[in-house]
């Protein structure tokens, strides 16, 4: 993936993130930065990120970007040729790689929101492997993630509470 892809993805889910249910715009990228980071940098300069007219970020940049992103500043420089985003091992796996990993997981799944928010959660909390290993140890306990569901995000538990019956009285076009 190329340096503006990633920027336009990273603009993208930091706009789910802050619940506008869209990407955030390169102006309002500006603003934050300069309103939470009380740093600055130019619509320009990240449009020519984005269009590729600037392929490589200053140290200054990549860092502010990372850290208003979230990201390792590894992260933000360009994908050498025939790079996999998929983990090729498990043994090992940094957390650094592991948040990559879950960022990738939310552009895949961009289509249901739930799971590209939630796995963005994960990837953005500071011990994302600990969140992975809890979210085992809830689902190796009997029917906990069930309750779990019904009590903290109750309308995902009827929705799928209505799918159920549906499909057990016959008509799951309903």
């Amino acid at each position: 993936m190329k340096l503006g892809e990633k920027m336009r993805y990273l603009r993208e889910v930091e706009g789910t993130l802050r619940g506008l249910g869209r990407e955030m715009t390169q102006q309002e990228i500006v603003q934050a930065i300069k309103k939470e980071l009380r740093k600055s940098i130019s619509q320009s300069y990240l449009s020519q990120i984005e269009n590729g007219a600037r392929p490589h970020l200053t140290n200054s940049s990549r860092m502010l970007l990372a850290h208003f992103f979230k990201v390792h500043p590894g992260y933000l420089v360009d994908d050498p040729e025939g790079f996999a985003n998929e983990l090729i091992s498990e043994v090992g796996v940094g957390e650094d790689r592991m948040d990559l990993w879950l960022i990738n997981g939310a552009e895949r799944f961009r289509r249901d929101p739930e799971v590209s928010h939630a796995l963005l959660e994960v990837a953005r909390h500071e011990d994302s492997r600990g969140c992975l290993i809890l979210l085992g140890a809830i689902l190796e306990t009997p029917k906990l993630a069930e309750r779990l569901l019904q009590v903290l995000k109750p309308e995902v538990h009827q929705r799928r509470e209505e799918k159920r019956r549906q499909k057990k009285n016959g008509r799951p076009w309903l």
